[in-house]
Formats: C-alpha cells, structure tokens, sequence
C-alpha cells in the first residue's frame, strides 16, 4: 500500500471513484422536470389520438363488412326462394360495369367472395 494511505497505522479508505456529481441549481433541475413532464403529456396525447383513430378506422371497417355480410345473406335467402338478385345476374353475365353497386361486385369480382351461398 502506498504511504500516503498510511497514517498512525490506519488505513485510509479511498472515496468514491469517478466524477463527483456538480452541484446543479435547484430552480434549473425543477425546470427540466417540468419540461420533461411537458413532453410526457404531449407524447401520451399523440399517442391516444394515434389510438382512437386506429379504433375508429377499425369499426368503420366492421361496419363495412356487416353491411356487405347482411347484403350476401339477402342474396342467399332470396336464392332459396327461387329468385335470383339482379346483381348476381349481373356478375354472372359480365355486366359488372353496368351495375351501381360497383363495391359488392368488386369484393366478388376480387376473389374474396367466390360464392355467396357459403354463408
């Protein structure tokens, strides 16, 4: 050990390693809080309006898709009565143009739907 560490037979025990923290003014460490927790609000704020829009696209969606579900169980029931709807004469001659309702034939025409009687 070295000498300087000596002293009447003691040990003198080293203090802590590394940098001692700088003594930083009170008003400026609360002032970085504040900012801090400024920035907190403001990240969790986008994130919950990021959220309910993901949400509100998401039931549009559903809405979407009941309604087209309701349409193909109209056209299955009508099947079994004996009457064929207008618009699957329609996909069934070609004549998608022709028809208004261009969104329930371009779900069939895609693929998605190959026949509406597997409800």
């Amino acid at each position: 050990m070295d000498d300087s560490k000596i002293m009447a037979g003691k040990v003198k025990k080293p203090g802590k390693r590394g940098r001692k923290p700088a003594k930083i003014d009170l008003k400026a460490k609360l002032e970085r809080s504040r900012q801090s927790a400024r920035e907190c609000r403001a990240r969790k704020k986008l994130r919950y309006q990021y959220l309910e829009e993901l949400v509100s696209s998401k039931e549009r969606a559903i809405c979407a898709l009941r309604e087209e579900l309701d349409m193909y169980k109209q056209w299955c029931l009508a099947m079994d009565q004996g009457k064929i709807p207008s618009e699957i004469k329609a996909l069934l001659t070609g004549d998608e143009q022709k028809t208004p309702q261009s969104s329930s034939n371009k779900t069939a025409k895609n693929g998605k739907y190959s026949s509406s009687s597997g409800i």
